[in-house]
Parts: C-alpha cells; sequence; structure tokens
C-alpha cells in the first residue's frame, strides 16, 4: 500500500488493536468478488427496481425475473474474496463479536462467518408474496430454465451485468414466469427491495449488537460501505452516540465521515487482510468465457 495508506491503516490499527469489534459492511466488500457495486468510484448511475414497481404486476416481474435469471446464471460462481476470509478469521480469533451485512450475496457466511445479520435478506432466498413461502433460489432457477429453454443463451456475453446481479436487458416480453408451487403466488427474492422496508427484529438485533459494544470498550468497523442510506448510517450514528469509536474503511467518502474515528481511504481486502493478520490473496478476475452464477445488493 502506498504510504499514506498504510498510515492511515496504522491508525486504524491502534484504535482497533485490543478491542472487541463489530463489523458493518455494504457492497464494496464484494467488488473483489466480482459484484460491481452502486456507489464506488467510478460507478455509473444506476436505478434498481423498487418494491412498489416489483408488486405493481405481472410487466415488472417479468422484466425483473427475466433479466435476474441470466444474472444468476452468470453470477452465482462469485467466492468469498480476502477481506470476507479476514473478517471470518477475526471471528473465529474472537475478536469480531457480530457481523451486520447490508449485501445479500451470502459470501460472509460462505466464507465462515457466523455472528451474523443479513440486514437486507439473502438472494439465494426466493419468498412468495402470497402465502409467505421460502424456498431455495436454485430450485427457482431451474423452473425458470424449464419454462424459457435457451433463454440464457440467446441474451449473449455481451450484455453488461449490473450491480445488484441482473443483467441490462430490455427485450423481457416472452418471458414466462414460475409462480409458487403452493399457493400459485408471485414470487419475489427475499431481499429487501428499494422502497421497502428492514423487517424491525433484525433492525432489533443489529442495534443491540451495536450497543454491546459501549460496556467492554468496543469499536465498530465499517468496510466497504458509502453509508448513503440511513439503512447503514443508522448504526454509525448509534456507535458514535455512544462514545465507540467508528473506523471506516472504503474507497471513496461516506455520508459517516463526519462521525469517524479514523478514515482508511482503501479497498476491503488488502486492509481487513492487514487488520486481521492474514496475508491478502488474489483478487476476482473474470474468466474467458462466461460462466453459471448471480448475487444481488437491493438495499436500500
Amino acid at each position: 500500500m502506498p504510504s499514506t495508506a498504510a498510515t492511515q491503516v496504522d491508525r486504524a490499527l491502534e484504535v482497533l488493536s485490543g478491542r472487541p469489534l463489530v463489523a458493518l459492511t455494504g457492497a464494496g466488500m464484494s467488488t473483489d468478488s466480482g459484484i460491481p457495486d452502486y456507489r464506488g468510484p467510478g460507478s455509473p448511475l444506476r436505478r434498481p427496481m423498487t418494491y412498489g414497481e416489483f408488486v405493481s404486476g405481472g410487466v415488472a416481474q417479468r422484466r425483473y425475473w427475466a433479466r435476474s435469471h441470466v444474472g444468476w446464471a452468470r453470477m452465482r460462481r462469485a467466492v468469498p474474496n480476502p477481506g470476507h476470509v479476514a473478517l471470518a478469521a477475526l471471528e473465529r480469533a474472537g475478536t469480531l463479536r457480530g457481523l451486520i451485512t447490508q449485501n445479500v450475496d451470502g459470501l460472509h457466511g460462505t466464507a465462515g462467518s457466523r455472528e451474523l445479520i443479513d440486514l437486507h435478506g439473502r438472494i439465494a432466498d426466493v419468498v412468495c408474496l402470497g402465502c409467505s413461502r421460502i424456498s431455495p433460489r436454485d430450485v427457482l432457477q431451474a423452473r425458470l430454465e424449464e419454462l424459457n429453454p435457451g433463454f440464457v443463451d440467446s441474451v449473449g456475453a455481451e450484455i453488461e451485468t449490473a450491480p445488484d446481479g441482473d443483467v441490462l436487458l430490455e427485450a423481457t416480453d416472452g418471458f414466462r414466469l414460475a409462480a409458487c408451487e403452493a399457493c400459485a403466488g408471485a414470487l419475489k427474492p427475499d431481499v429487501v427491495f428499494f422502497g421497502e422496508n428492514v423487517p424491525k427484529e433484525r433492525v432489533a438485533r443489529a442495534y443491540a449488537m451495536v450497543d454491546a459494544l459501549a460496556p467492554v470498550d468496543g469499536a465498530l468497523l465499517v468496510a466497504g460501505s458509502s453509508l448513503t442510506v440511513m439503512s447503514g448510517l443508522r448504526f454509525v450514528k448509534r456507535a458514535a452516540k455512544a462514545g465507540v469509536p467508528v473506523v471506516i474503511v472504503n474507497r471513496g467518502a461516506t455520508r459517516g465521515d463526519p462521525l469517524a474515528t479514523v478514515l482508511v481511504d482503501e479497498g476491503c481486502s488488502e486492509v481487513l487482510s492487514t487488520l486481521a493478520g492474514v496475508a491478502p490473496g488474489p483478487t476476482y478476475r473474470e474468466p474467458a468465457a462466461p460462466a453459471i452464477g448471480q448475487w444481488r445488493d437491493l438495499a436500500p
């Protein structure tokens, strides 16, 4: 790392050393796993589908599932990067007491994190809007393939993948939807869309995780989040109000910068590996040919 970044990391280490930690992560955690983010430096303006749009009817749902069907088939191969591995290592060492992620890709769990709150749900799960039945996304993917044979191949590899795990596809009129196998209701990914509220119980658990830091002289570590929306920023505000040190690791400015004890303007993989004493590994590189895979960050 350049000397300035090294100085920032040294300051972060001084603050974090010997303290119990809770981590709050965002989309920047997963960019080294090949998953683009919304607000990182150089990211183009994106507008994901809102909850209101999705529940408006079949046209919006067909558009969503057609694009997501192709995106899942491309991005399901995503694997944890060194940043995910570092946080799991900190948990195993007893340093990291809890992890709140705004991501829905499931990569923290795959890396081995167990004290984990998936604040916005997981894209690997599907919920029925009619009966609330939860089912695996892989099962739905197989059903959609049967209903739309050859659809993924017909799209072509040149179609751009969007940050929320779908693709920038306009021609979706002929795509056939799959309904809930229990009640024939409409299916939705079990994630929090823009305009949808995070379940109150989940928020309460996350607040409790942050509140537990003050009595033990702990610190909050924010990694890869611009904190642009209140969904994540509220936990930084909670920590700062309680006098808990806040260390932010993120490329570019964040909305929580005025509340931070230390700012590290770098990517997550190398910095978190340094913090955990884990040697950084290779970052993601796009394979020559598309593989099968998926992820989605629809968090508000």
